[in-house]
């Protein structure tokens, strides 16, 4: 019997770089510590209760979360908190490293956030959804934003939350930051992604009002 399908937002991240020659696999696991301690920070910062997501999924190099739709945590606070919150982790780290041991030790993700009907069963989640997502976090594009920027994050959101959630400018959201720059095909269907940067000047800042 098939599994029946439950809303939930979905956020995905990934390391860049997770596989090059110069991380070893004690290494690697440092980086993948470092992505689950400032991932559950970041959801304790936005007030995400323990009950309402499901149990991560570990993608080797990446998490995937699955959130329920709790009326106390509207997606909005996925892009107006949490993930800011994120970044803001991935800037003081980086900068509390050594240059000389940024190759090896230093940490970027790409991120991505839908929201969709996801099934479930006792090997994991699936279903379009999550597709979607994995697949926007993969895109080509996504991967050279990361590489050609200097913010240790860079974001892409499903045309769903761009035009549900995004575009209508809530608290902490800002939709001239957000940019249709990649479109990938799931389900015979070609699919938008909206690609957000995070100031690292605002980074910088949040940073240095922190220490003070």
């Amino acid at each position: 019997m098939s599994s029946q399908p439950v809303h939930r937002s979905i956020l995905v991240i990934d390391i860049e770089g997770s596989t090059a020659a110069v991380r070893t696999n004690p290494i690697r696991q440092e980086l993948r510590s470092q992505v689950y301690d400032m991932l559950g920070r970041a959801m304790d910062y936005t007030g995400v209760d323990g009950g309402w997501c499901d149990p991560f999924e570990d993608r080797g190099d990446g998490v995937l979360v699955l959130l329920h739709p709790v009326d106390e945590l509207p997606k909005t606070l996925l892009l107006s908190r949490l993930v800011p919150k994120l970044a803001q982790q991935l800037a003081g780290y980086n900068a509390d490293l050594p240059v000389a041991e940024l190759p090896r030790l230093g940490l970027r993700l790409r991120a991505a956030v839908h929201a969709g009907e996801v099934h479930r069963d006792g090997k994991g989640c699936f279903g379009e959804a999550v597709d979607l997502a994995c697949r926007l976090l993969d895109a080509p594009k996504l991967k050279q934003c990361l590489r050609n920027t200097p913010s240790p994050l860079v974001l892409v959101v499903s045309e769903d939350i761009y035009w549900g959630i995004v575009r209508h400018g809530y608290e902490g959201i800002c939709p001239t930051t957000y940019h249709p720059d990649l479109k990938v095909s799931v389900g015979g269907r070609r699919r938008q992604g909206y690609v957000h940067v995070p100031s690292v000047l605002q980074l910088t800042t949040a940073l240095q009002d922190h220490v003070a």
